[in-house]
């Protein structure tokens, strides 16, 4: 319990992972970015992909 107790204690102390944390909301703003963007174009680009194949 003792040993529980005392990595509760350091564990806002650690700075271990916190590189690792950054990159992961980097990693999840690129993806967002990519998710809106795909959704405010998505809908064009098939519009025009329709017609290009409806011209064939």
């Amino acid at each position: 319990m003792k040993l529980l107790l005392n990595s509760l204690l350091q564990l806002p102390r650690d700075e271990r992972g916190g590189e690792v944390i950054e990159y992961a909301l980097v990693v999840g703003l690129v993806v967002i970015a990519a998710v809106a963007t795909i959704t405010a174009f998505g809908t064009k680009v098939l519009a025009r992909w329709t017609s290009v194949n409806d011209s064939f």
